[in-house]
């Protein structure tokens, strides 16, 4: 019987594995749009939609024109496909492994976020110091994604407090990274200690 059991769990986790792949396929896909219909688009979209449109409506990750839902969704599968491979093989789950990888699943996308962020906002200050034409489409969009991550920024940090524009950027670029890097040292600790806990 727990034979069986690893079995049918190492098939869900094979089957988690081969969703989390359409699921990146199908977002690739959206980013172009005006692609010709045809009956493999149409499965895909048939397949992963009512999933990535769940998470769009349950969650605003919404910065300018971009939507994280879409990585929020993946997380939860790979969270799914990993705890399915640890009981594949173990048969057994414990408690902190769960938590140390909810907790390294949503790390990896705030880690992913914050580099976003942080690159548009480096390039808003690579326009800004060389007095590029940020009437051009390309600046409009960097300047419609770094405007709320700013402002956000911005008040926490300095609250009603008005603060020059290039300031703003170095600082909140300066916190992003910091950010990055604490985060990249003390998570993965965190989670190795969680993941030991005895429950």
């Amino acid at each position: 019987m727990e034979e069986m059991m690893r079995f049918i769990f190492g098939i869900l986790a094979g089957a988690a594995g081969i969703y989390s792949l359409l699921l990146f396929i199908r977002i690739i896909i959206s980013w172009f749009g005006g692609l010709p219909s045809n009956k493999p688009m149409d499965l895909l979209a048939r397949v992963t939609d009512p999933y990535l449109d769940w998470w769009r409506s349950h969650l605003n990750l919404r910065i300018g024109f971009l939507d994280f839902s879409a990585l929020a969704a993946i997380v939860a599968v790979s969270v799914a496909q990993n705890i399915f491979y640890s009981l594949s093989n173990s048969g057994v789950l414990k408690f902190g492994y769960v938590i140390a990888i909810i907790l390294l699943s949503i790390w990896s996308v705030v880690f992913f976020v914050l580099g976003f962020c942080l690159v548009i906002l480096i390039l808003r200050l690579i326009a800004y110091l060389t007095n590029r034409n940020t009437y051009s489409n390309f600046w409009r969009v960097i300047d419609s994604m770094a405007q709320p991550v700013l402002y956000r920024i911005n008040r926490i940090l300095f609250g009603r407090r008005i603060v020059g524009y290039l300031k703003g950027i170095i600082i909140s670029s300066i916190l992003l990274a910091a950010l990055m890097i604490g985060g990249r040292i003390f998570v993965p600790v965190l989670a190795a200690m969680i993941s030991k806990l005895p429950v």
